[in-house]
């Protein structure tokens, strides 16, 4: 590698990690927000989003020059390419912290325990499935990354189980529908920043292997 592409790649890897470690903290403090009842927090979460969005648009320029100015090649290339589609992940787990966090308002004195057993469960994975794709791109792992593909069937699961849960609540109980609503959307939200971790994480085997893992082509079992 040219030793200026080299010192520019060390530049797109630092931002990527101030970008996700930015990313990383407003999750947890959306997560936070819900579970233990802080909606003190949403102003916080909010205003850190604003800068996470200007990081994303930075980042992005920051690759565009290096692709019009060093032209990568191979892997380098596929570096180029995974690490704007991550970019834009990064970002839209972002927005979906921030709409987690806008739902703590509406459940303070709630316990979410109650009406979504498994929510701090899914958090949980989702939360751990962010930071290994994350790592798996610092590291170039793609067993690592093959980790987070298997742990999101998990996720999937527990959200099927838990939106199953919380209607039937709903229509137990016509009164907390509003309520069950709104924790049935959080729910969906975490499931959500699995996917987009998910996402990550085949990018992370792109990079690492050439392999591309979308659409079904990869299964837990490591059948195709």
């Amino acid at each position: 590698m040219h030793p200026h592409l080299n010192h520019a790649f060390k530049r797109l890897k630092k931002s990527l990690f101030t970008l996700s470690a930015a990313v990383e903290e407003n999750l947890h403090l959306a997560v936070k927000a819900v579970l233990e009842g802080e909606p003190g927090l949403v102003d916080q979460i909010r205003a850190r989003d604003l800068e996470i969005d200007l990081m994303e648009v930075d980042f992005e320029e920051e690759c565009l020059k290096v692709l019009a100015l060093h032209q990568p090649v191979a892997i380098d290339l596929r570096f180029m390419v995974a690490v704007l589609k991550i970019n834009n992940d990064l970002e839209r787990i972002g927005d979906l912290a921030v709409s987690i966090a806008e739902h703590a308002p509406h459940l303070t004195g709630k316990d979410p325990v109650d009406t979504a057993r498994k929510l701090p469960r899914m958090a949980e994975k989702a939360q751990s499935m962010l930071r290994k794709s994350l790592d798996a791109i610092v590291g170039m792992d793609a067993d690592l990354a093959r980790e987070v593909l298997a742990t999101d069937d998990e996720v999937d699961a527990d959200y099927y189980e838990t939106s199953q849960e919380l209607k039937a609540l709903m229509r137990k109980d016509s009164s907390q529908v509003d309520e069950l609503l709104g924790m049935m959307l959080v729910c969906k939200h975490v499931e959500r920043i699995a996917d987009l971790a998910t996402n990550i994480a085949e990018d992370a085997i792109y990079m690492a292997d050439g392999e591309i893992v979308r659409h079904g082509r990869y299964h837990a079992s490591g059948e195709r």
